[in-house]
């Protein structure tokens, strides 16, 4: 049996700290309003609490959120980025159609979940996140 968020584009926000992706993934959900939200998963700090980043947490939030319709990854600062980066290369640890995405961690994430939600294709969510480096605030 179906549920309504088959098909939509997976969102995983990979952060140094946990409590930093966790909190960012709750945010985008609040801002995502009500009805369908596309499926995020945080993936933050190490396996064992600490600051930093981890392959396998990244790893299960991505097949967490899998529904076939893809995966946003929206990594905060260098290392998490190059953690994506080096699960991607290797082929064979994220779920296929997995695209580390260049956008602002807060800004994107809003901007990804709330494209997914809509039922957005990966291309789509990439686009709207990568726009969000243009928001302004003054």
């Amino acid at each position: 049996m179906s549920d309504s968020t088959d098909k939509l584009v997976g969102i995983v926000l990979v952060s140094h700290s946990a409590a930093v992706a966790a909190s960012v993934a709750e945010l985008a959900r609040s801002l995502a309003g009500g009805g369908t939200t596309a499926p995020v998963a945080p993936a933050g700090g190490t396996v064992d609490g600490g600051i930093g980043t981890s392959a396998e947490l990244i790893a299960a939030a991505s097949a967490s959120v899998d529904r076939g319709a893809g995966i946003a990854v929206i990594a905060d600062l260098g290392s998490a980025v190059l953690t994506v980066k080096a699960l991607l290369a290797e082929g064979d640890e994220l779920p296929d159609n997995t695209r580390l995405v260049d956008a602002p961690f807060v800004e994107g994430a809003v901007a990804a979940v709330v494209t997914a939600s809509a039922g957005a294709d990966l291309a789509a969510v990439e686009a709207a996140a990568v726009e969000a480096y243009t928001y302004r605030k003054v």
